[in-house]
């Protein structure tokens, strides 16, 4: 069996159309989306998720499963992906990995250790602590029970750290142990990212989030805000969502939310860059000049 075929790339990069193009040359196809947002049920238009209509045309996994309170991790959609692969392989279909969420990449491509469950209430109260000691706090009790972890961190990544904490506090041992039981990947996988030149991208990002806010944005995270979430909520530590509630709260302007949405976006495609580069045998693609249709040809004629 060739490699399965992943799309990676920065976000804003064009990642879900050449998907659906590789799709139908491919024909029978799936999408196993590998973002860690889209999973949830109404964080639509903040998340870039693909429309109704594509889904109805390509099947996709991972995509509206879970509410917003539910948790989710990258162990997690490593043990629920890779049953979904091998069932999209028995029915003839050709699966199509896609996504830029680089720690559930990494899980599903390199294997991760397997780690346990935590009863809810344990990560509730340690969520209940980041919202009132906040993220430095945990981060400093995170470095003593677990350093090995803590080293691979820093404090921004909250979800993270809280997750260090609560495996300790749930099981007496570090995430770092368990981690070191690595369980390698069920399959092999051929990894295209696709890039392009840094002005570009980051001009397509600010006309990406200019489209969100005139899609109604503002109004998708007003329903959450209603329903009482907020920014400190698991699901909506992420970009696009924990700029908006502020706004929402009158801290500062919408004008003010969008600036911060692109800024910290070009930043995450930043940092999502560096970190590809660090994956072996990896196939960089330059789509500067090629549209959707070209670069699934190219990826196509490669052997997926």
């Amino acid at each position: 069996m060739p490699p399965i075929p992943v799309i990676a790339g920065p976000t804003a990069v064009g990642k879900s159309g050449t998907a659906l193009e590789l799709g139908r040359l491919l024909g029978r196809a799936e999408i196993v989306s590998c973002d860690s947002r889209q999973i949830y049920r109404g964080m639509d238009i903040g998340t870039a998720k693909s429309s109704a209509t594509t889904r109805e045309a390509l099947r996709h996994h991972f995509i509206n499963e879970l509410d917003v309170g539910q948790p989710f991790s990258a162990g997690e959609f490593q043990s629920q992906a890779e049953p979904r692969i091998a069932d999209i392989l028995g029915r003839g279909h050709a699966p199509i990995i896609v996504g830029g969420s680089t720690l559930y990449l990494r899980a599903l491509v390199q294997g991760m250790g397997l780690t346990p469950g935590v009863p809810p209430r344990i990560r509730q109260r340690l969520n209940e602590r980041l919202r009132i000691d906040g993220a430095a706090a945990l981060f400093e009790e995170l470095a003593v029970v677990d350093p090995a972890y803590a080293a691979t961190l820093d404090q921004t990544k909250s979800q993270r750290v809280v997750r260090g904490l609560e495996v300790y506090e749930a099981t007496g041992r570090t995430l770092s142990s368990f981690q070191q039981d690595h369980r390698p990947p069920r399959f092999t996988y051929r990894v295209f990212v696709l890039s392009r030149r840094r002005c570009d991208l980051y001009t397509d990002i600010n006309l990406r989030v200019d489209s969100m806010v005139e899609k109604g944005l503002l109004q998708e995270v007003q329903r959450f805000h209603d329903a009482g979430f907020s920014e400190h909520d698991a699901a909506f530590r992420t970009i696009g969502y924990q700029e908006i509630f502020p706004v929402l709260r009158g801290e500062y302007s919408l004008q003010r939310g969008i600036e911060l949405v692109k800024r910290n976006s070009r930043r995450y495609a930043k940092r999502q860059l560096t970190w590809y580069r660090r994956m072996e045998h990896a196939t960089w693609l330059d789509v500067d000049d090629m549209s959707p249709v070209e670069t699934a040809a190219l990826i196509y004629s490669q052997g997926s």
